[in-house]
Parts: C-alpha cells; sequence; structure tokens
C-alpha cells in the first residue's frame, strides 16, 4: 500500500467533515487526516503527515486517473476514477455529527462497467502510535481498539487481517454498489451499526436544511460551496475551526507550519460578517451564541483562540511525525500567550451586523458591552495583531476597534437619553479618542502605515475601506489603497506586506483573503471590472474539491498552508455577496 501513504501536492486532496471533525482524502481514496472524536484530538488517520493509519479505497487495477466533485451544496465527496471501466467511491461522515462518534460513510459504485477495488482499514489513534487490538468480528462487522479509541466497521464481513490492517477486495458488476460504514467512539458503541440507507438518508437531508441556495449571488455554485464549507467546519458549538489540518507548511523548511485545528475569535468574526451579508443564516446564530459565552467568561482576558468547546488550547508541541514535505508536525499552538486587541474589534463589528439582522438578545448585547469595555481597558497596550507578530501599537488593530465601536453604536436601539443611546455615544467618543491618536500611524505619503515604529504598507489596512471605517473619500484611505495596489500585487493576487527587499514571491506565497479583500476595496471604489478581476482570479487558485489554503505559490501554481482555509472561504462568500449589490462608493482609485 505504499500508493496509500505517498504525499500529494494539496491541490489534490478533498474533505468531507461533520462539523466535529473532518477527513482528508487523497486521489488514491485513501484518508489521510482524521482526528477522532474531535478536531483537535490526535489523529486516527495521520499520513498527511508521514504517520501511520489510513482508510483507504482504491481501484485494484492501478491504470487509472482520478477525478471527483462535490455533490451541489454539501460536503458529500465522490471519487472518481477512470480507466478500463468507471468506479466511484461516494463518501461523507454522517450528520446530523455526534461530537463522540465519527461515522464514515463510503459507497462503492461501478458507475460504467465492472469494478474491482481495494479496501485497507488501519485505524491508529494518537497520531499513529496505537495499532489495531482486540479485533474481532460478529454479525458481518469488525470490531476493536485503537489506544482509546473504539471502532467498528460493518460491510466488511470478508475482511482479513494482515500487515497493512484488515483488508479486503470488493467486485461488483456494472451498477452495482457496496456500502462500508466506519464509527470510531471515544464511548461504548451501540449495540446496533447504523444502516447505510437511513444513514445516507439523514446526511443528505441534513446538508439539504444548512446550506442555503445562494442563487441571488454572482458564482452561485462556488460560494454556496464555500458556506458548505464553513458549515462543515462548524462545530455545535458554534464554534469554527481555522482549518482541519495542522502543520502543513507555508513555506518549504520556511517554519511557518501552524495548527490551525482550533476556532479563532478573529476568524470567526470573519465567518459571521460573510454570512451576515447574504442573510441570517444559522451559522451567523452559532457564532454571536459562541463569541458571546467567551467574552462573558473572559472579559478583557479574552484569548485569541479556543478549542471548539470553548476550552484553552493547548501550548505548541511535536508529535513523532515526518510531517509533510517541507514542514515540521505540530500540535497545539503558540497564540495561547497572545493578546489581539483587533479579535475585540471584529466582535463589535460582528454583534452590530447581527443586530441590524434582529439577531441580538440581551447577553448578546452584554457581551459586546463588554467586548468594548475591554477595548477601552487595553487599547493603549501592544498587541500580536492581525498577522500574530511581535507586540506593536499596530494601526489595523487600532482601526478594527474604531470600525467595531462605530458600527456597535450605530445598531444600538433606544430613544434619546436612554440607556441604550449613552452607551451608543460612549462607543463613539472612545472610536474618535482612537482614531486621534493615530496620526503617528499616517506615513508621510499620506496612506495608513503598519504602527508608528513600521513604515510598511499592509494589506490589512484595506479592511477599512470595507468596513466603512472612515469615509471612502478620506486621503489617508485613497493613498492606502494605491499603495497596496502598487507594492503589494502580483499577477492578480495580494501579498500580506513586504517582509524585506527580496521578491514578494520570494519571502512568502500570495494571502488569497487578502486578494478577495482587493476585489471589495475595488467594488467600494466603484469599479466593477477591477472587482470582478480580483474576484475571478483568486476564486480559481484551488484544486478539484474547490478548496482554499491560506496562501498561494503564484510562480508556482500551488497551494500553500493547511487545508481548508476557513477565513478564505469566508472571504469568497462575502466578496460574492457584495459583489452581487450595486457599488456603495465612487472613484477612489480614481
Amino acid at each position: 500500500m505504499i500508493g496509500s501513504i505517498r504525499p500529494h501536492v494539496l491541490r489534490e486532496y478533498s474533505l468531507i467533515a461533520d462539523g466535529e471533525r473532518g477527513a482528508v482524502i487523497g486521489p488514491n481514496g485513501e484518508i489521510s487526516w482524521l482526528c477522532a472524536p474531535r478536531w483537535d484530538s490526535p489523529a486516527v488517520f495521520s499520513g498527511l503527515l508521514g504517520g501511520r493509519g489510513t482508510y483507504a479505497v482504491t481501484p485494484a487495477d492501478p491504470w487509472h486517473v482520478w477525478g471527483g466533485y462535490y455533490e451541489t451544496g454539501s460536503l458529500i465527496w465522490r471519487s472518481r476514477w477512470a480507466g478500463s471501466s468507471r468506479t466511484e467511491c461516494r463518501e461523507a461522515l454522517a450528520m446530523p455529527a455526534d461530537p463522540h462518534r465519527a461515522v464514515i460513510l463510503r459507497r462503492i459504485e461501478a458507475v460504467d462497467g465492472p469494478a474491482r477495488v481495494t479496501v485497507v482499514l488501519d485505524v491508529r489513534a494518537g497520531f499513529g502510535r496505537s495499532r489495531m487490538t482486540g479485533l474481532s468480528r460478529a454479525g458481518g462487522c469488525w470490531s476493536g481498539r485503537s489506544g482509546a479509541i473504539r471502532f467498528r466497521w460493518s460491510g466488511a464481513a470478508k475482511a482479513r487481517p494482515g500487515a497493512d490492517g484488515l483488508a479486503l477486495i470488493v467486485t461488483l458488476p456494472e451498477g452495482g454498489h457496496h456500502d462500508l460504514v466506519l464509527e470510531l467512539s471515544d464511548r461504548p458503541l451501540d449495540a446496533a451499526a447504523p444502516d447505510p440507507g437511513e444513514a445516507w438518508a439523514a446526511t443528505e437531508e441534513t446538508w439539504s436544511t444548512v446550506v442555503p441556495d445562494c442563487e441571488d449571488l454572482i458564482a452561485a455554485r462556488d460560494a454556496r460551496h464555500a458556506y458548505a464549507i464553513l458549515r462543515g467546519l462548524t462545530a455545535g458549538s458554534g464554534a469554527m475551526v481555522a482549518a482541519a489540518t495542522t502543520s502543513l507548511p507555508e513555506r518549504l523548511e520556511g517554519g511557518r507550519n501552524y495548527d490551525y485545528r482550533f476556532a479563532w475569535i478573529r476568524d470567526q468574526c470573519y465567518a459571521g460578517l460573510a454570512v451576515a451579508a447574504h442573510g441570517p443564516h444559522p451559522i451567523l446564530e452559532g457564532t454571536v451564541r459562541f463569541l458571546t459565552e467567551r467574552i462573558l467568561a473572559d472579559g478583557p482576558g479574552l484569548m485569541p483562540a479556543y478549542t471548539v468547546t470553548g476550552e484553552p488550547i493547548p501550548g505548541e508541541r511535536r508529535p513523532r511525525l515526518r510531517g509533510y514535505p517541507g514542514g515540521t508536525a505540530r500540535s497545539g499552538n503558540r497564540v495561547i500567550g497572545q493578546f489581539q486587541l483587533d479579535g475585540l474589534g471584529s466582535s463589535l463589528e460582528l454583534f452590530a451586523a447581527a443586530g441590524r439582522l434582529g439577531l441580538l438578545a440581551e447577553e448578546n448585547w452584554q457581551a459586546a458591552a463588554t467586548a468594548a469595555e475591554a477595548i477601552e481597558k487595553r487599547w493603549p497596550e501592544p498587541d500580536a495583531g492581525i498577522w500574530e507578530l511581535d507586540d506593536r501599537h499596530w494601526t489595523h488593530s487600532r482601526l478594527a476597534c474604531v470600525s467595531g465601536l462605530r458600527s456597535l453604536a450605530a445598531a444600538a436601539h433606544g430613544p434619546p437619553g436612554g440607556h441604550g443611546h449613552r452607551r451608543a455615544a460612549r462607543w463613539s467618543a472612545l472610536a474618535d479618542s482612537m482614531l486621534a491618536s493615530l496620526g503617528d500611524a499616517v506615513h508621510a505619503t499620506g496612506r495608513w502605515q503598519r504602527s508608528p515604529d513600521d513604515a510598511r504598507v499592509d494589506a490589512s489596512l484595506l479592511l477599512p475601506v470595507i468596513r466603512g471605517t472612515l469615509p471612502a473619500d478620506d486621503p489617508r484611505i485613497r493613498a492606502t489603497v494605491r499603495a497596496v495596489h502598487d507594492e503589494l500585487t502580483e499577477d492578480g493576487y495580494v501579498y500580506r506586506f513586504r517582509h524585506d527587499g527580496r521578491p514578494l514571491h520570494k519571502s512568502e506565497g500570495a494571502f488569497l483573503l487578502c486578494g478577495f479583500w482587493m476585489a471589495q476595496v475595488a467594488h467600494v471604489c466603484g469599479d466593477s471590472a477591477a472587482a470582478a478581476r480580483w474576484f475571478e482570479r483568486n476564486r480559481a487558485a484551488c484544486g478539484p474539491a474547490g478548496l482554499y489554503t491560506e496562501e498561494y505559490d503564484v510562480h508556482q501554481r500551488q497551494l500553500r498552508g493547511n487545508l481548508p482555509q476557513a477565513f478564505v472561504h469566508a472571504g469568497m462568500l462575502e466578496c460574492a455577496a457584495r459583489l452581487s449589490a450595486a457599488p456603495s462608493g465612487s472613484g477612489l482609485l480614481d
């Protein structure tokens, strides 16, 4: 089974997810990555990072080519192999999801001609360290354990143990199909295995109810797919992981590979704002709920990220895995010790957007007030900023708070002289004070600079244009947009900032989120043609599965970083929503 553990370029992977965990599937039908029972658990299949454990459904005839597609509005994936015949494997994580039990549905179908498929299961919990033990077969199902994980595999009665785990050959006539159901749990399993037909029906029904059709948007199919990705990454708690994976490098041996299997406050807000731009969909309600809980619990001590259950994330460790080519395996994240002021500002922006849609209850307003008080207390402090660097007085962080405070003040209700009016006035006054303090963050050319002691331009400074922090004709806005365009763009893509004197692509990949921001800026500027160019260029930076990573290698046309990166999908969705509306500004780039 050498083919099942060989790494592939990231554009060749697909994802199935149910909100509580996600599985990454390679072109040979191998599940190369799955953490169970939840996102931040140790992997049970870790071949993506060079570890043991896989679940592969692969044509027995190696002379085939691979393809695949998602069923519309869902994360039900169909791997497709064409050779002397055409075989498909329909696969999904069963929904509705159980936080303690993952159910992997795989249906092998002989679409055109007979099929002969090799199936191998090797459950290896603990990032590949725990072998399968206690194997037994009863009632047509195999069951056993791997470390703390219990598993049961139905539809595989003819499988036999071997060096690579449990293996069987599935042979089907044209038009035939065969169901496999794998359950993985940290608790005892139910007495009876799931019925495949019922599990598929429930999964289809769930997806049909949780993803809007998006037919009113440009690029409707991709926008709907972006929403499905965001839903697949969002747990029942309302928390959305930043990505399904860890340690996929942003640059070959560049030292920038991180664990993104946690819920970042900032990313939650970006996703919520993207959804709010289209309508009051359920993801928005869940995001507001999760942020409310965390802000009320932690106040000024709000951490940059949490587990999806709202717990502090663990510090960074290095599991004993080889790592994806060019990177080093890591679990946990050093962000736990950082203060990120912009997360508080983005939270207020999200609360305001939810308020405009009538989704805020009293406890949500209380959380918003708590976040505003935290800004008032902590904004003079240096913070790690949007890019999580060294602590400075980052301009973007303060502008994000100005935007959030003003948006919240505008959304606050109450008659003049009432409690809501007084709070709104206080928030507006605080925003004005913060903006007035930013005189030392204006470059000699009239644009915003990264911080008082860093004169470079930064793509994050496009956000005030999109959020309406300042009037569209503000000269600092105009100069900043021109500087980003002139200094940080290449071939239709946008970089975060210039690291040093090297060409931009020598330091890191283009940031796809920043490309979608540029499209929205052009839209605000009234340049519909430029907005479409930026949008189309960046939305094409994916593989057959339509998954975006954080960065895109412009010169090699390769995806870089963890997969899929939630805030890029959020950026794509928000961009589609805003470009579908009439431009609100005029001529910023004139």
